[in-house]
């Protein structure tokens, strides 16, 4: 599927004066919302779509600053206001009950959530957690060279600037456990959201997420530890980043939870192995 008929099948929706994209199919009673992960966007999930579609109604919805979302030059990009946004764009939606899955980037945005659900801040009902492969305990994490320079609020800015797509594609190719997994055309799909709306303008800011991990920690790993939310942890065998480490200190801390294998996969699991990522999901 290409970029352009991925973005045919959503529609932009105004939250706090953003323009979001958002994706919204299916006609079950049971509602999932999704979270995606960094620096991709909604298009993550265009081959598990169809089959979640039959279980749920699923949304996903594209961050400031990612996919065809606005990627605006004054804005903070903090993980506080993504969470905002994507509850704010649950209530426009009128969600009562829904279940989480989040991955990568987006698991840190639901940890937010979950922090403020514990809480009893949200008028939105939690019905079950899932978390992918994402780098929650940024301690255990094993970030990628160029992660490090980006977050770098010294030369963050012209790493961005800098970064093309042969550099982008290496280091994507070499996040999955069998880089025949992702194709050309898929890697130019990927690499034209992230241009979209000038987005490489902003990589740079997006990647700050990494620095409030650490400094959220307590805050974010607190919830997880206190939550009786129901959690599913769907995680990969070979992820070079989100490293098995994590999942395992997740299943030991979380209260209520499984943990699931997913065996010889990377760091994207729905575009590498989408049918037993489904299959785990959904079970």
């Amino acid at each position: 599927m290409t970029a352009n008929q991925w973005k045919s099948k959503g529609k932009l929706i105004d939250i706090f004066n953003r323009k979001i994209f958002v994706i919204d199919e299916g006609i079950s009673d049971k509602t999932l919302v999704i979270l995606h992960g960094y620096p991709t966007s909604s298009y993550d999930y265009y081959k598990v779509l169809p089959e979640l579609a039959k279980h749920y109604r699923v949304i996903i919805h594209d961050h400031v600053g990612f996919g065809f979302s606005d990627k605006p030059f004054n804005y903070s990009y903090s993980l506080i206001e993504q969470a905002d946004i994507a509850l704010q764009l649950w209530q426009q939606l009128q969600l009562k009950n829904v279940t989480l899955l989040a991955h990568d980037y987006g698991t840190s945005v639901a940890t937010e959530i979950v922090n403020r659900y514990n809480r009893n801040q949200l008028n939105i009902n939690i019905e079950e957690l899932i978390l992918c492969n994402g780098s929650m305990h940024i301690e255990l994490a094993k970030l990628r060279f160029i992660q490090k320079l980006l977050k770098s609020k010294t030369v963050g800015k012209w790493v961005g600037k800098l970064t093309n797509q042969f550099i982008f594609d290496r280091n994507i190719r070499k996040i999955y456990f069998d880089s025949s997994k992702i194709s050309q055309q898929e890697l130019d799909e990927i690499w034209a959201q992230i241009n979209y709306n000038d987005g490489k303008k902003v990589i740079h800011l997006l990647s700050n997420y990494i620095n409030e991990r650490y400094f959220f920690w307590h805050r974010w790993i607190g919830a997880l530890k206190n939550t009786q939310i129901p959690t599913k942890i769907v995680w990969t065998t070979h992820d070079p980043i989100a490293v098995k480490a994590i999942a395992e200190q997740l299943h030991k801390e979380i209260p209520n939870n499984e943990l699931k294998w997913l065996e010889n996969t990377g760091h994207f699991p729905m575009l590498e192995n989408p049918d037993e990522w489904t299959k785990l999901v959904l079970s």
